[in-house]
């Protein structure tokens, strides 16, 4: 997150942001549309800002759609849609789909979010989960079917298990971190892309556990009982704060948006980004997730100005990847 921080306000010398909601607000008659699509996770800041950008500019079409970070990005790369909500960083094979295309994009990050591993509010023997743990529950091969073979004073009843469908960037990076593959994870579980749906799954069933974003954890704790995750230094539970400052780990992570470089030609809708970018520290908060470094913020707004494309996180992209 730090090197995240460094690496992107380097690249920028703007030290105030744009002032682009008194922009907007000065004309009420802008019309025309902006698209949105992609990640379950990023939908409740996306749809916030959204909300508050057609409070100015009320005759802006805005939609925002949830088809998982996959399909979003499928659906940016074919040119259906303007930014694209990613619940992770753009795959290579996305970037290099997206090149042979002719689409350019800005990688945008929002906010951090902790994914939250949560259970049946009236389940009282799940105290914790170590990632090795959640590895023999989910894993591919020979996973845990009972709740007594994850431990063995555990009842001896099925895991009913709810998770993101595979076209989420909460799947990808979920399995990436349990099970040490993206896409690695054993196929008999509740899927969905609406993170409502698996709520109200796990809220009706005593036996299940599922993961999802913070977000929703956190709107809907009084259905869920979230677990705390041992990533080796003791069982953590995800809150604002252990998020915030990386304790809460491995399940931690950025979230995005990724703006189409053509559609910043329509002035509407480089207006809404650099408005997004001015609210997702407050809505980020509204709604569940952690804001971002105020620098991260100025940064990106020098980015989109500038028309700086590329990934923060993807090697051989403009800034420096977080993996190296």
């Amino acid at each position: 997150m730090l090197i995240l921080a460094i690496g992107l306000s380097a690249c920028s010398d703007t030290t105030q942001p744009l002032d682009q909601s008194e922009a907007v607000n000065s004309d009420r008659r802008l019309v025309g549309k902006v698209q949105i699509d992609g990640s379950s996770t990023v939908f409740p800041i996306s749809e916030a800002v959204a909300e508050e950008f057609n409070a100015i500019a009320p005759k802006v079409r805005i939609t925002v759609g949830v088809s998982g970070t996959g399909g979003g990005f499928k659906k940016f790369i074919n040119n259906e849609i303007a930014i694209s909500n990613a619940s992770r960083s753009i795959k290579p094979s996305e970037a290099e789909r997206a090149a042979a295309a002719g689409i350019d994009y800005i990688e945008l990050p929002v906010a951090f979010d902790g994914l939250s591993v949560v259970v049946n509010p009236k389940n009282d023997w799940v105290d914790h989960l170590t990632i090795a743990e959640l590895n023999h529950i989910w894993r591919p091969e020979a996973p845990a079917t009972r709740w007594r073979e994850v431990r063995a004073d555990w009842p001896d009843q099925p895991i009913k298990l709810y998770g993101p469908g595979t076209d989420s960037g909460t799947f990808d990076y979920f399995t990436k971190v349990v099970n040490g593959k993206e896409q690695a994870s054993r196929p008999d579980f509740t899927a969905s892309e609406d993170d409502n749906v698996l709520v109200q799954g796990i809220a009706g069933d005593l036996y299940s556990l599922g993961y999802f974003g913070y977000a929703y954890y956190k709107e809907n704790q009084d259905k869920l009982s979230v677990v705390a995750i041992d990533g080796g230094t003791g069982p953590i539970t995800p809150s604002e704060t252990t998020i915030n400052e990386g304790t809460y780990a491995p399940l931690s992570r950025p979230v995005f948006i990724y703006a189409r470089l053509s559609a910043l030609e329509d002035p509407i809708t480089e207006k809404f980004v650099h408005f997004y970018l001015d609210q997702a520290e407050k809505l980020a908060s509204e709604v569940g997730y952690i804001p971002m470094p105020q620098t991260v913020y100025l940064a990106a707004h020098d980015r989109v100005s500038n028309r700086i494309t590329g990934s923060a996180y993807l090697a051989g992209s403009t800034l420096q990847p977080l993996t190296q």
